[in-house]
């Protein structure tokens, strides 16, 4: 999830705690943590509702940093015809542990072996063949490459890519730049430690 403006701020700070959406399908599951603009959350709940129904009086109203019901309405985005979703969430604080994770200068013989076997499962269940290995040397000899760009070196859809390279982010191998990719700490010890 992404906030613009003044609600960023206002959920970094912990004022904001509720949001509206306009989405197909809920994009957010209930107990999961999500990296967002304004920091790390964690979804309390999620709803389907009626914004011809929101009240003035409604609390989440409040808490979503709106001045009324019609304010609501008025913000949000998208196709009127889509549900509109109320979620309720809190900051989590403390430090993300996919940045310490991905600071990690150094390996053990067990981390390499874990994350050589993480990176064969992901390569086994890919329908287009093995991939990690060569999306990391593709990033390590590119860094800050458009991710179009990297996926079409390869002969891939963009989306697929991206989605594939999110898997590396989570083990803690590529940080995401404002354009492309680049190796995290950990992402150049694992391929140091592999001899590539």
């Amino acid at each position: 999830m992404l906030f613009a403006g003044s609600d960023k701020d206002g959920v970094a700070s912990g004022q904001i705690t509720v949001a509206y959406r306009r989405w197909a399908e809920p994009r957010v599951v209930e107990g999961r943590i999500y990296r967002t603009n304004a920091g790390r959350i964690e979804i309390d709940s999620i709803r389907e509702v009626n914004p011809e129904l929101i009240a003035d009086n409604d609390p989440d109203v409040a808490l979503a940093d709106r001045q009324n019901a019609k304010d609501v309405r008025r913000r949000l985005r998208g196709d009127d015809t889509l549900p509109t979703f109320l979620i309720r969430f809190h900051l989590v604080e403390g430090p993300d542990p996919r940045e310490e994770l991905a600071a990690q200068s150094s390996l053990s013989a067990a981390d390499v072996a874990d994350l050589r076997e993480r990176l064969e499962r992901f390569d086994e269940l890919s329908n287009h063949g093995p991939w990690t290995l060569e999306t990391l040397r593709l990033i390590a000899s590119t860094p800050a490459t458009r991710a179009a760009d990297l996926a079409a070196s390869v002969g891939r859809e963009t989306a697929p890519f991206k989605l594939d390279v999110r898997k590396l982010k989570n083990l803690g191998l590529t940080y995401s730049l404002e354009v492309g990719y680049r190796l995290t700490p950990r992402g150049a010890a694992y391929l140091d430690a592999i001899g590539n």
